[in-house]
């Protein structure tokens, strides 16, 4: 039998005054941020290094966490980018054929602050009422009261520009793909031509890179600070604006090269900040959800085949439908759950985003099949 380990005493205090008691693992200290919960059964390690998640102290609310370790292969990211981590448990066995560490060790090691023992279930519950809440976690201040207040200090996630603390800071050309063997594929192993892609990095998945050059991409990836000429440079067939955290409305600077890229006529496709990049520049906007959507079982809706997908997402605003009104955008995905856009494309343009996050890291693969969509886009352009 695995004797379980014993973590210090923590808090989890919310600002309206909420107090979770428990057992810290990973990190010992404090951290804080927005507390969001996020419903996959499995893909702690992918969620963890989602950089679209710096900001935030993530829920899971599957009861047992932890139960098949951490891999290389799974992550997302070089590093954690999550504030602080909340499990009802801990599992004290890592077990998968796969595993090099155990979840504890990661959180260790990566310097991220978590808490087990408590009632996710209360919790989850306590934000779907009310709302995403700032929150503190800490194994170092146990006064409860203290940590209130320090909650209710935690910056606000509307108007924070957080993408310049995720993006790269060096170009780079990506050519792993999306298949356990790590190979640069060859014009021959994919469907069609290879294009070359410029994706702006606003804290993008690495499974995305991986999906893009599976689809038959040639992916160069730039910081979200590079300008027009730099992101045009070598004459790109598409442009690619990756997911990212914080508040899509503050990021002038992206929305002017989203507009600096369509008005050139470069076919531009998004994901989940991209997409809400994408919605601002052309004329459209956001607005925050009460209490985002984090999780791999949203069903979305595909306009134009009535399909419906299972879908992974993680997001806190949303675009806002006024952006139809024109009738020069059309939505092309609606959220079954709340009747959200979930993506749109212009009708003269080659403009396309999606909400939701097709490479399925962590879950299903419903989706998989934009990226084709995009490839095959760029061809009926070509030809």
């Amino acid at each position: 039998m695995t004797k379980r380990r014993s973590g210090p005493p923590a808090l989890l205090a919310l600002e309206d005054g909420g107090v979770y008691r428990g057992q810290g693992f990973g990190a010992e200290g404090d951290c804080e941020g927005e507390v969001v919960f996020n419903t996959s059964l499995t893909g702690y390690q992918e969620i963890l290094t989602d950089p679209s998640y710096k900001g935030q102290i993530v829920t899971m609310t599957a009861p047992l966490i932890g139960n098949y370790g951490i891999n290389a292969e799974d992550a997302e990211a070089e590093r954690a980018w999550v504030e602080g981590f909340v499990v009802r448990e801990l599992s004290p066995v890592a077990s998968n054929f796969r595993s090099t560490e155990d979840l504890h060790g990661f959180l260790l090691r990566s310097g991220v602050v978590a808490i087990e023992g408590i009632d996710t279930r209360a919790l989850t519950k306590r934000i779907r009422e009310k709302g995403a809440l700032r929150g503190v976690v800490s194994t170092a201040q146990l006064d409860a009261a203290t940590l209130v207040d320090r909650a209710k200090a935690v910056p606000h996630m509307e108007g924070r520009d957080l993408v310049a603390e995720v993006t790269r800071q060096r170009e780079a050309r990506w050519t792993e793909a999306a298949s356990a063997a790590r190979f640069q594929p060859e014009p021959d192993d994919v469907c069609g031509p290879v294009f070359d892609l410029t994706v702006v990095d606003y804290g993008a998945k690495w499974n995305i890179l991986r999906n893009l050059i599976s689809a038959g991409f040639r992916v160069r990836v730039v910081p979200a600070d590079a300008d027009l000429a730099t992101v045009l440079a070598g004459d790109p067939d598409a442009v690619f604006l990756s997911n990212g955290p914080g508040d899509p409305a503050v990021l002038t600077y992206a929305q002017d090269l989203a507009r600096g890229v369509i008005a050139r006529g470069v076919p531009l496709f998004g994901i989940c900040l991209g997409h809400q990049i994408i919605a601002h520049a052309l004329g459209g906007r956001t607005f925050k959800l009460p209490f985002g959507h984090h999780g791999g079982n949203h069903p979305v809706r595909d306009i134009a085949t009535c399909r419906v997908e299972i879908t992974a997402q993680n997001h806190g605003f949303a675009v806002h439908p006024d952006i139809f009104e024109s009738g020069a955008v059309q939505l092309t995905h609606e959220n079954l759950n709340d009747g959200t856009v979930e993506g749109l494309r212009h009708r003269d343009l080659p403009v396309m985003s999606v909400q939701h996050h097709p490479e399925a890291a962590p879950g299903p693969h419903d989706s998989l099949y934009l990226f084709r969509r995009f490839h095959d886009e760029l061809r009926r352009l070509a030809s």
